[in-house]
């Protein structure tokens, strides 16, 4: 086994979904998720904390977030900045080629209560990231929470109907038809 090899945490994360579909998530260990991508026990460790945290990949999802309502036009209104944010997700991690990895994903951690939960505090973790985003542009923190509350069940829907389709919508456009029908929905009265 080499001592280095190129996108371990990729080849982990498609490993661990593999086994966790053949043999399902309890009876998938480390090792052989480490064994089935090449590659060994400590590496896996330096990538991940726990078995869980393969299908969730860390804080990546949280600083793309952030930084994209940072990076938004200063004249932009709080969901016009999550909006930002939500296509340079779908640019940086929900392209075509991830689209069946995906719903892969969704299909093992449904099957799993463990794995639900971390989904959760997950999506906990994503709304807490827009919320400091945004105030960090100055936003007051009640429309902060609201906008950043309202762009992650955007996100959530925006992920659900990406991944279950196999029409050629970017992840992006997706993303931006759901926060409107989030407004929308929410403009009832």
């Amino acid at each position: 086994m080499a001592r280095w090899q190129p996108n371990a945490p990729e080849r982990l994360a498609v490993a661990a979904l593999e086994l966790f579909e053949e043999r399902g998530y309890e009876n998938t260990t480390v090792i052989e998720i480490a064994e089935r991508a090449g590659l060994t026990k400590s590496t896996f460790f330096r990538h991940f904390q726990d078995k869980r945290e393969v299908l969730f990949g860390g804080d990546t999802m949280a600083g793309l977030l952030a930084e994209g309502i940072a990076a938004a036009p200063a004249t932009a209104k709080p969901f016009e900045a999550v909006a930002h944010a939500l296509d340079a997700v779908g640019r940086e991690a929900f392209h075509p080629a991830r689209r069946e990895m995906s719903a892969r994903r969704r299909e093992v951690i449904a099957a799993n209560p463990e794995l639900r939960e971390r989904e959760a505090l997950k999506g906990l973790g994503l709304t807490a990231s827009m919320t400091d985003a945004l105030k960090r542009r100055g936003v007051p923190e009640l429309t902060s929470c609201v906008a950043a509350e309202l762009g992650a069940l955007a996100l959530k829907i925006a992920y659900e109907r990406w991944s279950g389709t196999t029409d050629g919508d970017d992840f992006g456009d997706v993303a931006r038809r759901a926060l409107r029908d989030v407004q929308a929905a929410g403009a009832v009265h």
